[in-house]
């Protein structure tokens, strides 16, 4: 582990957030079925990082129970349903869309279920790859909105003001012309209770 990541993780610390780290997403996604126990409800929002990790079908798999928001033959109403009752599940996993060095976390959301399940759900997994960490918040922020959110539109067919090309154009994207995606924007700089939240931070590439 390098000095970069031990500091982040001591940042956490301070910040009444656990830290740990893997090398791999394979080991990372064997953490978080360690920490998860089976008869406990799972809650989690859309992420390219826990669908890399394959943890939501391990899950799933074993018998926990999750409310999936994204399962095969759901119309919007009911998937709007399921992500209400996934923000209150005994556990809520979440990808942040960037980190600082100091560790405040970010997310944007558009329906709020992603903000609500972080904010308030009983027990929190933030799960991130090396690739997400900025320099500070400001630089966490301009990923977040440069970066990620362009790439999600794209990847979800989103007709956000920057669809096209990229360029983040927060000051027009509205309705009825636009969908914007990052309706939502919140930050986790600490949490009151020192066991609510844990951060799993893996040394590759993963999500956007």
């Amino acid at each position: 582990m390098d000095k970069k990541i031990e500091a982040l993780i001591e940042n956490w610390l301070k910040r009444n957030i656990a830290g740990f780290y893997f090398r791999n997403k394979e080991s990372a996604a064997e953490k978080i079925l360690e920490i998860i126990p089976l008869p406990a409800s799972v809650g989690f929002s859309g992420s390219q990082t826990l669908g890399q990790l394959g943890v939501i079908k391990s899950l799933e798999a074993r018998g926990s129970r999750v409310f999936n928001p994204y399962k095969a033959g759901i119309d919007k109403e009911e998937s709007l349903a399921i992500r209400r009752q996934a923000a209150q599940a005994d556990y809520y996993l979440a990808s942040p869309n960037s980190v600082s060095e100091k560790g405040e976390l970010v997310f944007f959301s558009a329906y709020g279920n992603r903000t609500a399940g972080i904010s308030y759900a009983k027990n929190v997994i933030i799960v991130a790859g090396a690739n997400k960490i900025t320099p500070n918040i400001q630089e966490a922020l301009k990923r977040s909105r440069e970066y990620a959110t362009p790439l999600n539109c794209k990847r979800l067919k989103w007709d956000s003001a920057c669809l096209q090309d990229g360029i983040c154009r927060q000051e027009v994207c509205f309705s009825p012309e636009y969908k914007r995606m990052c309706c939502q924007v919140l930050i986790i700089e600490a949490e009151a209770a020192c066991s609510r939240m844990s951060v799993v931070l893996v040394g590759e590439s993963l999500g956007f």
